[in-house]
């Protein structure tokens, strides 16, 4: 029966390229914005200013690179799981060009200053629409799949993926409605700390549904699959989805700690964010024994590299979160380098390593042809790792810095760095290691474009891969 079920491989080769293209798009934005913070002088024109790249580099790794990423992977693992065909691939071609018009109109807009000035939230209305149009041709055909599927278990990554489509949905709604003055204009509908609670739970819930509960599913789909074992507890992954989305939706409070936000909104924020070590830690542990039942092949498998270094920076960015997230801890690192550091051992190691392993365990899948250079992807990983290092490490130094300088006094209880100026001056040792530290991650990010590129190559024209291994047809 599964071996004459016709798969769509062709939508799923169009996000693949998608992962390269707009991956290298937003991360040298990342590193343009990096070195604006230590050469004012590279803030040249208002277009290319530091305030309009800096969301371009956000919304591209977060909806460009990883978006990509998670519905290539929902395209490709979903009906297989399922043991159904996608509902309609006609609908999936809407929704990938709908999605990348909206990535063009958002990188334009920003760079012309249309923004509504909210993290992660910056499109304004129209765009906001075209995103609402997509993400609902996404779900109908994502929930139509399953209810043709003849596989009546669903394994825990579509659940994963049924968490992020539903919660997404309804974060994305309540938090950008707004009232429009003008093609190019609008306001929120909320205001003051109404608006700050409203858009601080979906914030840190984009994070959590869009950067967590996918790139999860992911994890669930890829790492058994690669090693051919199983998971190493099902029930774990279970007790580990059902927590993790309970308690998650919770936590967004802790963004507005020492704010006018009600105290006890702020502790609620607080307390949802410690018990969020538990969760994080079941299904990075989940993971880990997986892995050491492969340990012989992690060290000639570059997949599994990435796989490991993902769940290690998973394992401790939702460890490191929490922690901020205690108030005498936040008074420290709030607005500091050291929240950098966190966002990106998280973007860089978690959500990188996944993204990388889906396109190495997809292309040669889609493509019916053997990885071009083991030797590149083993490259690709090492130079990213080391990237990720000197990024991290230095920012956990600087934001320990800055937040110690911040609040230094002298022997008469006055500021001993008045100046933000005399701040900024010391931390460019530090803002210099982390360009640098993003340069070479880049690197080995256009390593891997190289590679995969030559894989296709040798793909020839004309062709119908098979996945032999899951024994299906393109």
């Amino acid at each position: 029966m599964n071996d004459k079920i016709e798969y769509d491989n062709q939508i799923v080769r169009m996000f693949v390229i998608c992962i390269l293209l707009w991956g290298v798009v937003a991360m040298l934005m990342g590193i343009i914005v990096a070195f604006q913070m230590i050469f004012p002088s590279w803030n040249f024109h208002p277009w290319l200013s530091f305030g309009r790249l800096r969301p371009i580099h956000t919304n591209g790794i977060i909806f460009g690179f990883t978006g990509s990423a998670i519905f290539a992977t929902i395209y490709y693992s979903v009906p297989r799981l399922l043991k159904t065909p996608l509902w309609s691939s006609s609908m999936a071609r809407v929704h990938f060009w709908l999605y990348n018009l909206t990535i063009v109109l958002a990188a334009l807009s920003l760079m012309a200053g249309y923004t509504q000035s909210k993290e992660y939230a910056e499109l304004e209305w129209p765009i906001d629409i075209l995103v609402v149009v997509w993400w609902l041709l996404l779900a109908i055909n994502f929930f139509m799949t399953m209810k043709n599927r003849t596989e009546k278990h669903i394994y825990v990554a579509v659940w994963f993926f049924v968490a992020t489509i539903i919660t997404v949905a309804v974060l994305y709604l309540v938090n950008n409605l707004a009232i429009p003055v003008g093609l190019t204009k609008s306001y929120s509908i909320y205001s003051g700390v109404v608006d700050a609670n409203i858009h601080w739970w979906y914030g840190h819930n984009a994070v959590a549904f869009f950067l967590t509960t996918p790139l999860l599913a992911m994890m669930y789909y890829y790492l058994p699959k690669h090693t051919r074992l199983p998971i190493f507890s099902h029930r774990i992954s279970i007790v580990h989805f059902w927590s993790l989305i309970f308690i998650y939706i919770w936590a967004g409070p802790h963004h507005l700690l020492y704010s006018p936000t009600p105290n006890w909104l702020q502790t609620v924020g607080m307390l949802f964010s410690l018990m969020l070590i538990a969760p994080s830690w079941g299904g990075m542990l989940n993971g880990f024994l997986t892995l050491t039942q492969a340990k012989e092949k992690i060290k000639t498998d570059a997949t599994l590299k990435f796989i490991l270094v993902s769940l290690t920076f998973y394992g401790m960015s939702t460890l490191e979160g929490p922690i901020m997230a205690i108030r005498e801890v936040n008074s420290l690192s709030h607005f500091t380098d050291w929240t950098i550091a966190h966002v990106h051992a998280g973007g860089l190691g978690w959500v990188h390593g996944i993204c990388a392993a889906a396109v190495y365990y997809l292309v040669p899948r889609l493509w019916n042809t053997n990885l071009h250079s083991e030797k590149l992807a083993e490259t690709h990983f090492w130079v990213s790792t080391v990237g990720i290092l000197l990024y991290v490490v230095s920012m956990w130094v600087s934001g320990v810095a800055e937040g110690l300088m911040w609040r230094a006094v002298d022997a008469s209880g006055s500021l001993q760095y008045p100046s933000w100026v005399e701040i900024v001056n010391e931390l460019f040792p530090y803002r210099l290691v982390r360009a640098l530290g993003g340069v070479l991650f880049l690197s080995g990010f256009v390593i891997m474009v190289v590679n995969i590129i030559k894989t296709t190559k040798t793909a020839g024209s004309g062709f119908n891969p098979v996945d032999l291994r899951e024994g299906s047809k393109a």
